[in-house]
């Protein structure tokens, strides 16, 4: 009897009881997109070779110019005050988006739309949303998870013809109706159901669904003319146990008989348009199932395989302009408001949350590129969306609530002038779509990457379910090597693969030495707990987190190749050392969890915490707050995608800035006028370039100006 087939043979059993069930919708998950980087840090084995062979992110001429062009026109008929009271887009915003197709960014140029890369198109969100992300979020949904990606990858000939030009020009809106009241983040629950008839349709007979259903939070709801709708399809003529079809995706247009679209949701009052859709016996025809007959019960295996895709792209790019419009705000108002006779970007407690911020902001746009690179070279990075979703939007909320800490007052007065007022209220939007972020982090990265980035794992359940003895004695000698290998690196030495930039070897090194630690540490995780391993959410939420630091890191060592800009040295080793800090933390507080005390006590052999593993030191922070204040540069370099926005708050503080440059060594004399409150015209008048310094010190004032209203 062959080795292998003994092994399994005897390990067949006890691995049929200790490996979680897996039912068909979350092998759906599981399988969907591919593996990359992310997959090479789960094995512990990172290879910097490949991780620059992805090439840096990149528009074309075309999709460039309508950054420069149809983008910037866009963002300056954006007035985020005057939209938030308005609680919708202007009416020429509205045709502009349709005019230059804007909802058809994704759609191919056969097609009539405009055949934008990832990377287009998530620069394209980015931008918007750090004016206006309600105007982000009406672009980015026709263009995400959708009938338009749905049509394009899954669609009959005759759909695509018909639809995609359509949608394109925005002669059709869409929005797509999944989640349910209760069916939410268990969305493969969805209880609403189509039933297979025959209905006389147009004097013939036309075989479809009658489906009812009931959907909520469905964003561009109120203005679709066009419902994408995921149900449970249902064949009663089917033998008992088998007539249950499947999730089945379909277009339905508007209105149809038994359509109606509710009243509107307004989450957390903003302007964009959201409601609920409910549907009474509406009557489907097969040919409105999304790629027809055939695809009848694939949906859900459709909605993730888009998924590994959309969520790489829209809510990572909110994420990032929350962010880039944070990092601006509080280092622009930190160099015009003074108290006690400094610029408040002078104090330490400020200064430290700025360069705090900066450093997050590297981390995370770093991992948002890559990604974005990746998806154009062909990959469908689904373990790694499902980090950039959490990590972008937490970063997200964390940067807006730090920046709103530096305002102070400033930051709580709404109106015209306030800041960052809108975006904190939007915050937790971000967080809670596209599978809240409690959810992802406890259950789908972990889980996912222990299934599909595991050199091992998937083949010992494949195996398994198979009843295959040989392949699952094939699979666990190799795992055994696995283990052996990953514990001898955690424990001695990690090697170095490839050629990390000559600048960040060290970091590289750390990064290496932790994935191998990570690895083991995963392995030894499963190996104890097995299947309870998926109910211990708050143990696979660390580990997850740890395979988060772990990307985000090494998107820094690729980001610093791809731009060799040599004056952000400094903070892309302060952005791996905070990611391996954070990873070191969460490993502590996973070992002091773990229910073993074997384990607990021996985890020192081969988890040791570095120089690198600890937090950055306040030095290095205020060294990073001194750069950015003495070179502004640096902050158009960490927040490239800041437009300019018809008026506001940040428009004035925009305007302050470029002019406190013009007034050049006359500013500290400004901010004392100022603060005596002298009248403007006679400090300007005695200054070098009376007429820059007029227009700062109105500027400066609206800048520190809050509003006030009648009653």
């Amino acid at each position: 009897m062959a080795f292998d087939t003994l092994i399994g043979r005897v390990a067949l059993g006890p691995f049929s009881r200790a490996l979680p069930q897996m039912g068909d919708t979350e092998r759906a998950a599981l399988e969907a997109g591919s593996v990359g980087f992310e997959g090479d840090l789960f094995r512990g084995a990172p290879d910097w070779d490949a991780l620059r062979q992805r090439g840096a992110m990149q528009l074309s001429e075309t999709e460039q110019a309508f950054v420069d062009r149809e983008v910037t026109e866009l963002t300056s008929m954006l007035d985020d005050f005057a939209i938030d009271e308005a609680r919708d887009l202007p009416p020429p915003v509205w045709q502009f988006l349709r005019e230059r197709r804007f909802f058809g960014m994704i759609i191919p140029r056969d097609f009539g739309g405009l055949g934008f890369s990832h990377a287009a198109h998530a620069t394209v969100v980015a931008r918007i949303a750090t004016v206006n992300v309600a105007a982000a979020v009406t672009v980015m949904v026709p263009n995400s998870l959708g009938p338009a990606e749905l049509l394009l990858r899954y669609g009959t000939e005759l759909q695509k013809r018909h639809w995609l030009p359509r949608l394109a020009d925005g002669r059709e809106l869409p929005c797509f109706g999944l989640t349910s009241p209760y069916a939410g983040s268990d969305a493969a629950s969805i209880p609403d159901t189509g039933v297979l008839c025959e209905r006389m349709l147009d004097g013939r007979m036309v075989r479809g669904f009658e489906v009812s259903f009931d959907k909520r939070y469905i964003t561009l709801a109120p203005v679709a003319t066009v419902v994408g709708l995921a149900f449970q399809a249902i064949d009663p003529d089917r033998p008992a146990g088998q007539q249950a079809l499947g999730i089945t995706c379909a277009l339905i247009p508007v209105p149809s008989p038994g359509l109606s679209i509710g009243r509107r949701h307004r989450p957390m009052n903003s302007a964009f348009m959201n409601g609920p859709i409910h549907g009474e016996r509406v009557f489907v025809p097969l040919d409105w199932v999304i790629g027809g007959e055939a695809q009848v019960g694939q949906g859900w295996r459709m909605l993730m395989e888009c998924l590994a895709a959309g969520r790489s792209i829209s809510l990572p790019a909110l994420g990032s302009a929350m962010q880039q419009t944070a990092l601006f705000v509080a280092y622009g108002y930190g160099r015009i408001r003074e108290q006690f006779g400094l610029p408040i970007g002078k104090f330490h407690a400020v200064a430290g949350l700025v360069a705090r911020m900066a450093i997050d902001l590297y981390a995370t746009d770093a991992a948002r590129r890559y990604t974005a690179a990746a998806l154009d070279a062909g990959e469908q990075p689904s373990l790694a969306g499902a980090i950039l979703k959490v990590q972008l939007t937490e970063a997200g909320r964390r940067a807006v609530t730090d920046a709103m800490d530096i305002l102070g007052g400033k930051g709580i007065i709404q109106g015209p002038s306030n800041l960052l007022g809108i975006a904190y209220r939007h915050t937790p939007i971000a967080i809670t779509v596209e599978g809240a972020n409690v959810l992802t982090r406890a259950l789908i990265i972990f889980g996912q990457g222990a299934v599909r980035c595991h050199p091992h794992v998937l083949n010992e359940m494949r195996a398994v379910a198979a009843s295959d003895e040989r392949g699952l004695g094939r699979a666990l000698r190799g795992h055994v090597a696995h283990l052996c290998r990953n514990l001898w690196h955690s424990a001695i030495h990690a090697p170095l693969r490839g050629t990390p930039p000559r600048e960040l070897r060290r970091e590289a090194a750390a990064i290496a030495q932790l994935a191998a630690v990570y690895a083991w540490t995963a392995d030894l995780a499963m190996g104890l707990l097995g299947g309870r391993l998926k109910r211990l959410e708050l143990l696979s939420a660390r580990l997850g987190d740890v395979l988060s630091n772990l990307y985000l890191a090494s998107a820094v060592v690729w980001r610093f190749e791809m731009e060799g800009d040599g004056r952000l040295l400094p903070l892309a080793r302060a952005a791996i050392q905070t990611q391996l800090a954070q990873a070191a933390d969460t490993l502590d507080h996973l070992y002091a969890n773990l229910p073993s005390r074997v384990v607990r006590g021996l985890a020192p052999l081969w988890w040791r915490r570095g120089r690198l593993h600890r937090p950055v030191a306040d030095e290095t922070l205020l060294s990073l707050a001194t750069a950015l204040q003495g070179d502004p540069t640096l902050i158009g370099r960490l927040c490239p995608d800041l437009a300019q926005p018809a008026g506001g708050g940040l428009r004035d503080l925009m305007d302050a800035l470029a002019l406190s440059r013009e007034v050049g060594d006359s500013l500290p004399q400004l901010h004392e006028a100022l603060r005596r409150g002298d009248p403007p015209e006679r400090v300007a008048a005695g200054l070098p370039n009376p007429k820059a310094s007029l227009a700062y010190l109105r500027a400066a004032e609206r800048v520190i100006r809050v509003d006030d209203f009648a009653g």
